[in-house]
C-alpha cells in the first residue's frame, strides 16, 4: 500500500509537460502546476498569438501571467526525494528516433508500450492505464507498438478500417462497403483474418515440412562432401603411387640402358685394344726384319748375300695389306635415336591419356547439372579463352590476332607438315579441349562459314566427308550463309528460320550432353540445341567454303 501511495504522490507532483517531478513548481490560476521552465517554454511558443493557455485544461490567460513559486509543492517534492522516490524515468524510457512515441505525452515523450487499434493511438505505461481501468476501454484492441496506425484509418471517411474487400483485396471502413465498394465481396476484417490465418498456418506447415526436407538434404550433402573428400584423397594417394612406380620404372630402364651401353663400350674398347696390341707387335716385328734386310743389303759378299736373302714372293705373302675397315663414326647414335623415339611415343601416350584422365576427373558430378543460363550475362560466367591450333589449319587459311582470327586466302600459306592438319577442307580446330561448361562467341564476315565442335579423332587427310564438319558422327556444325542458318550432324540437315546475325554464341555443358547455338545481337535467340552424350573432349572448329570470308573467336567480358 505504501508503494502504491508513493506512486500516487509521484503522479500528483509530476509535471504533465516533462513527466518528471516538479522542478521549481509554479501554479496557474486554473490550479494546474508545472515546472517553471516547462511552462515558460510552452508560453514562449504562444507569444505570437498573444493568448497563453494551460496545456491541460486549455484555459486562456490575457495577458501572460506572472509566475509565482508554489512553496508547498516545492517542499513536498523535496520531502519525497528524501524518501528515495526516483526523480524521473530512466533515459531508456524516453522515445528515440526508432521508437514508437506515446501520443498523449507532451514535452519529451515516453516510449509507447501498446498501440490501440480502436482509438487509434499509442500509449506509454502511464497513459495506457485507462484502457485497463475503464470498462469501455477494455474492449479496445491492444497490440504491440506500431508506427503505422494511420494506415488503419480510411482517408475518405476518417473511420477505422474494420472491413475487407475481397474483390479489390484491400482493407476498407464500413462506409466504404456501402459506398464505392457496394456490391463487392466484403467481410469483416476479423473474418478475413481468420481465413488468412488458416491459410497462413497451412503455409507454415508447408514451410516447416520443407525445412525438415532441406535439413535432411543438408545432412545428405554433408555425407556426400565427406564421401567426395575420402574418394579424392584415396585417388590422389593411388595416383601418386602409380606415378611414383612409373618414375621408378623409367629410372630402372634408364639405369639398365646405361649399364648396357657401358658394358658394350667396355667390350668394344677391349676388342679394339686387343687388335691394336697385335698390330703394334706386328709393327715391331716388321721393323726388326727391315733392319735385318737393310744390313743384308750392305753385305759385299755376293755368295753370303744370296744365301741369306729371302725370296721376294715369300716376303710378300708374309706381309699382308691392312684389312681393318673403320665404319663411319655412329657408334651408339642408334641407341640415342631409339631412346628419342621412345620419348616421343611416351609423350603421345601421355598426351592422349592425360586428356582421358582429365575427362574422367571432370565427369565427377554428384549433383544435377545447373540449368542453362537465360541471359547473355549468365552465359558469360562460363566464357573461356579459345585459340586456333596452327597444326590443324588448312594451308589455304591464314591465322592472325593471336591465333583467334582465321581468313580464307587465295594463296597457300607456308605451314610445315603435320599429321593433324586438314589437307583438303578449309577447316581448323582449337588448341584447347573443351569439357565441363564452356561458352564462346564467333564473329563471322563474308559468307560460307560454319561454327563447329568436333572430337579430336576426326579424320584430317583426304577429301572425303569423314573429314567435313557436320557430315559425320564426330562433329556438330552450324552453317551460315548470310541468309539463313543450317545445322548439320552425321549427314542430317536441319533448316533454321530465324533472323540472321553475324555473331554466334556457343554453349557447351559436356557432362549434361548439351550443345546450344545462339544468335547474339541485342538479345540472344536460340538457333539450335543438341541433347546427346559426349564420349570424348570436344574442340571448337571453324569451316569455310567461300573465299574472302573470315571468322574470329571474340574476347567476351
Amino acid at each position: 500500500m505504501a508503494q502504491k501511495g508513493a506512486q500516487l504522490d509521484r503522479e500528483r507532483i509530476s509535471c504533465s509537460i516533462c513527466l518528471d517531478l516538479l522542478k521549481d513548481p509554479v501554479t496557474l490560476h486554473c490550479g494546474h502546476s508545472y515546472c517553471r521552465n516547462c511552462i515558460k517554454a510552452h508560453w514562449d511558443g504562444e507569444d505570437q498569438k498573444g493568448i497563453h493557455s494551460c496545456p491541460q485544461c486549455r484555459q486562456t490567460f490575457i495577458p501572460r501571467p506572472v509566475l509565482g513559486k508554489n512553496t508547498m509543492l516545492a517542499d513536498l517534492v523535496e520531502q519525497l526525494k528524501k524518501t528515495g522516490l526516483q526523480a524521473a524515468p530512466a533515459d531508456h524510457c524516453y522515445a528515440g528516433p526508432e521508437d514508437v512515441a506515446c501520443d498523449v505525452c507532451s514535452g519529451r515523450k515516453l516510449k509507447a508500450i501498446k498501440s490501440c487499434l480502436t482509438c487509434p493511438a499509442s500509449y506509454c505505461e502511464k497513459h495506457l492505464q485507462p484502457h485497463y481501468d475503464s470498462p469501455p476501454f477494455r474492449k479496445h484492441k491492444l497490440v504491440e507498438p506500431s508506427k503505422n496506425l494511420q494506415e488503419n484509418i480510411c482517408s475518405l471517411h476518417d473511420e477505422v478500417k474494420k472491413m475487407f474487400c475481397r474483390t479489390d483485396q484491400k482493407s476498407i471502413c464500413y462506409l466504404c462497403s456501402v459506398d464505392e465498394h457496394k456490391g463487392h465481396d466484403t467481410v469483416s476484417a476479423a473474418a478475413e483474418r481468420t481465413e488468412r490465418q488458416r491459410e497462413l498456418e497451412g503455409s507454415r506447415q508447408q514451410i516447416q515440412q520443407r525445412v525438415q526436407d532441406r535439413e535432411k538434404d543438408v545432412k545428405l550433402l554433408q555425407q556426400e562432401v565427406e564421401a567426395i573428400n575420402q574418394s579424392a584423397d584415396k585417388t590422389v594417394e593411388h595416383s601418386e603411387k602409380i606415378f611414383t612406380e612409373l618414375i621408378r620404372l623409367l629410372q630402372k630402364r634408364s639405369s639398365e640402358v646405361k649399364q648396357q651401353i657401358r658394358s658394350q663400350q667396355e667390350t668394344e674398347v677391349s676388342r679394339v685394344k686387343e687388335l691394336q696390341e697385335k698390330l703394334e707387335q706386328e709393327i715391331t716385328e716388321l721393323k726388326r726384319k727391315d733392319a735385318e734386310l737393310q744390313q743384308l743389303s750392305h753385305t759385299e759378299d755376293h755368295t753370303q748375300f744370296l744365301q741369306n736373302c729371302p725370296s721376294v714372293s715369300a716376303l710378300r705373302e708374309s706381309t699382308p695389306s691392312s684389312s681393318i675397315k673403320i665404319r663411319p663414326l655412329r657408334h651408339f647414335e642408334a641407341v640415342t635415336a631409339a631412346v628419342s623415339e621412345l620419348r616421343e611415343k611416351l609423350q603421345d601416350i601421355l598426351r592422349e591419356e592425360w586428356t582421358n584422365i582429365s575427362l574422367r576427373v571432370t565427369e565427377v558430378d554428384v549433383l544435377l547439372s545447373e540449368p542453362e543460363p537465360k541471359s547473355r550475362a549468365g552465359f558469360l560466367k562460363y566464357s573461356c579463352e579459345i585459340t586456333l591450333d596452327p597444326n590443324t589449319v588448312n594451308r589455304q587459311l591464314l591465322l592472325s590476332e593471336g591465333n583467334r582470327k582465321v581468313t580464307v586466302m587465295k594463296q597457300p600459306q607456308s605451314y610445315s607438315d603435320h599429321p593433324d592438319r586438314f589437307s583438303e577442307w578449309f577447316q581448323v580446330l582449337s588448341r584447347e579441349s573443351l569439357t565441363g561448361r564452356c561458352y564462346w562467341e564467333v564473329e563471322m564476315r563474308g559468307r560460307g562459314v560454319a561454327v563447329s565442335v568436333a572430337y579430336k579423332n576426326i579424320s584430317r587427310a583426304g577429301g572425303g566427308i569423314e573429314c567435313v564438319f557436320g557430315y559425320n558422327d564426330k562433329s556438330w556444325s552450324l552453317y551460315y550463309n548470310q541468309k539463313s542458318f543450317t545445322f548439320r550432324y552425321n549427314k542430317i540437315k536441319t533448316s533454321i528460320s530465324v533472323p540472321r546475325s553475324s555473331r554466334v554464341g556457343v554453349y557447351l555443358d559436356h557432362r549434361a550432353g548439351i550443345l546450344s547455338f545462339y544468335s547474339v545481337s541485342g538479345t540472344m535467340t536460340l538457333l539450335h540445341r543438341v541433347q546427346t552424350t559426349f564420349t570424348q573432349p570436344l574442340y571448337a572448329g571453324i569451316r569455310f567454303w567461300v573465299s574472302g570470308s573470315t571468322a574470329e573467336l571474340c574476347k567476351v567480358e
